[in-house]
């Protein structure tokens, strides 16, 4: 069965518990296929599906896969996942998701430009059409740095990514407070 007809049988039953079908991939492994089913939602803090939530949702899509007899005779592993953190941002809800994150963008060129801009910035706020970052100015020290606020269209950016950061800079500011 292909990712198609696979999203139109699957997409109901993830939105009954909750969440948001973002993409199936079913590739050969072997004698079997590997079913992988990344999911997305809001989640209890806002910022993606809870563990419990992927599991929940994992049992439906099995559920529904084994009674359907979708994916045949031939045996298949089914992987659920969350979109993980190294998915390119795509769509406002994802941005949303990720208020507070560190996110590496990359603009479209503009004329006469072989490559768009490449900076980072923490995001502050999602809407629709733009997305307002915290980014590092221009003029800021290494160790001192100097922050401002900036807005980018939504339809000027090539690629976003978010940063995993091992020191967040808000986590560090509350230490030396204390």
């Amino acid at each position: 069965m292909n990712a198609e007809r696979l999203t139109s049988l699957l997409e109901p039953i993830v939105s009954q518990v909750g969440l948001e079908l973002d993409r199936i991939d079913v590739v050969p492994a072997g004698r079997r296929r590997l079913v992988r089913v990344r999911v997305d939602g809001d989640g209890p803090d806002g910022h993606g599906p809870s563990l419990d939530e992927i599991s929940e949702a994992t049992a439906e899509i099995s559920r529904c896969l084994d009674d359907s007899g979708a994916m045949g005779e031939s045996p298949y592993t089914l992987e659920v996942s969350s979109r993980g953190v190294s998915t390119p941002l795509t769509q406002p809800r994802h941005y949303r998701r990720n208020i507070g994150h560190l996110v590496r963008f990359t603009l479209n060129p503009t004329e006469g430009q072989k490559s768009g801009e490449t900076f980072d910035g923490r995001i502050t706020e999602a809407g629709e059409e733009t997305v307002t970052l915290e980014v590092e100015a221009e003029n800021s020290k290494p160790h001192k740095p100097v922050y401002t606020t900036r807005e980018v269209q939504l339809a000027d950016v090539a690629k976003a990514v978010v940063q995993v950061e091992l020191n967040r800079r808000d986590a560090q500011a509350s230490q030396e407070e204390n």
